[in-house]
């Protein structure tokens, strides 16, 4: 699904930066097709990484276990 994403947003920024005459309405509709597109993007990138930074079960420290602690070396 991103990869199709992509693509259009791709396919719309070429159309919009073109140096063809388009309508006025068509033009405008293309802008907020992009502007949309754009933001689902970000929306579905913004997710996967929040799933990266969530540490793997074998990582989460249990309650009753300390954590441990690392000395700073200076």
């Amino acid at each position: 699904m991103k990869k199709i994403i992509k693509k259009i947003s791709a396919a719309l920024q070429v159309v919009l930066l073109a140096p063809i005459k388009l309508p006025g309405k068509a033009l405008n509709i293309i802008k907020y097709i992009a502007l949309g597109l754009g933001v689902v993007e970000t929306v579905l990138d913004d997710k996967d990484e929040k799933g990266e930074e969530e540490p793997k079960p074998s990582e989460q420290v249990l309650p009753h276990q300390e954590k441990e602690v690392r000395d700073e070396m200076e």
